[in-house]
């Protein structure tokens, strides 16, 4: 149901392009150092490229299994949210009634009151994702220009926390939450409160509120665990020798293939004087697909290290946080008019 985006060839080309004409301005000025220069003695065997080149793949791929758990583990985390959220709507629905109320209340009033607890279960969701949203100093993917150009944004960039709580809470509960740091664990706290004075009133049976107590415990625990991978950067001596490493590998390897594609063209040059006259020229495409491949591969590792930062290719909390609110309220009853729709997918991608 929540996917993201999936790139075409000319996307792909046009997000990695900039550092596609750097590797190609790179491989340019060697060949036309080796061409017109004498400097064919310049050379590097290919033994320490070839170790260097291992080393930086395997730390690649190591970054990018490690990139990949983290979004995988966001969405399984959100995933349980799902699945948490629409029980607790249920649990609502059916736990709070007259059965065992020492004053019973009309239809009206327990239909309010299980609209006040789900309406600020979603206040709780919009809490979480405009604090998943929140830039860390280490997150710096969506400040590349090619993550700007398209000027999309995720919707918690384009409106403030306060002015999207407001539709979900009481005035009383909107004082009380100002004056928090973690707004998500207050509300938390809210609904744990009111669940209790539901309790002590009888329109809740105890056993009731020890189910919908433990929901509340889910929620801490899944919102906890989505904190965890906020607050906590992908290591980052993994992540900057990585790029560094893969730099004195790009940087490196024009001396060892440059040479070698002269070599050839020596070795042409007898049967065929053109061709092995200019074939050192085909060492341009061969190190510009070669540096795309080693640049781009690191890139995706960077892009994936931090699943909330708010990039086309993030876990897109904000969609299935409206999708829950969405459901929610179709099962309170509530006109499909009154209800908020999908947040808008800009260029396939979902936030």
């Amino acid at each position: 149901m929540y996917t993201r985006r999936t790139y075409k060839a000319s996307e792909l080309f046009l997000w990695t392009r900039f550092d596609t004409l750097r590797i190609f301005f790179i491989i340019t000025l060697w060949v036309l150092a080796y061409y017109f220069l004498d400097i064919a003695w310049l050379q590097i065997p290919w033994t320490p490229i070839a170790l260097i080149g291992t080393a930086v793949a395997f730390i690649i791929g190591f970054q990018n299994n490690a990139a990949y758990d983290r979004i995988w583990e966001g969405r399984k985390i959100w995933g349980g949210i799902v699945n948490t959220s629409r029980s607790l709507g249920m649990f609502l629905q059916d736990m709070i009634t007259n059965e065992h109320a020492k004053e019973k209340q009309s239809d009206e009033v327990l239909k309010e009151e299980v609209k006040t607890l789900t309406y600020r279960h979603i206040a709780w969701m919009t809490a979480l994702r405009h604090a998943m949203r929140v830039p860390k100093q280490w997150e710096t993917t969506v400040n590349q220009k090619t993550n700007q150009e398209w000027g999309i944004r995720p919707p918690e960039h384009l409106s403030t926390l306060e002015d999207d709580l407001k539709p979900y809470l009481s005035k009383e509960d909107m004082e009380d939450l100002l004056n928090k740091d973690n707004k998500q664990t207050a509300l938390l706290y809210q609904q744990s409160h009111h669940l209790r004075k539901l309790k002590e009133s009888g329109l809740i049976w105890e056993f009731s509120f020890l189910e919908l107590e433990g929901v509340l415990k889910d929620l801490f625990d899944l919102q906890g665990k989505s904190e965890r991978i906020k607050n906590f950067p992908y290591p980052r001596q993994f992540a900057t020798l990585n790029h560094y490493f893969m730099w004195i590998l790009l940087l490196f390897l024009p001396v060892a293939l440059v040479p070698q594609f002269m070599e050839i063209g020596a070795g042409l040059a007898n049967s065929y004087p053109m061709i092995g006259n200019l074939f050192i020229w085909f060492a341009i495409p061969v190190y510009t697909a070669v540096g795309w491949v080693f640049h781009t591969m690191e890139r995706i590792g960077r892009t994936g290290d931090n699943p909330f930062e708010g990039t086309s290719n993030d876990v897109p909390i904000s969609t299935i946080a409206r999708g829950i609110e969405i459901d929610l309220r179709q099962n309170l009853g509530e006109a499909k008019a009154d209800i908020p729709e999908q947040f808008e997918a800009k260029f396939n991608v979902q936030f």
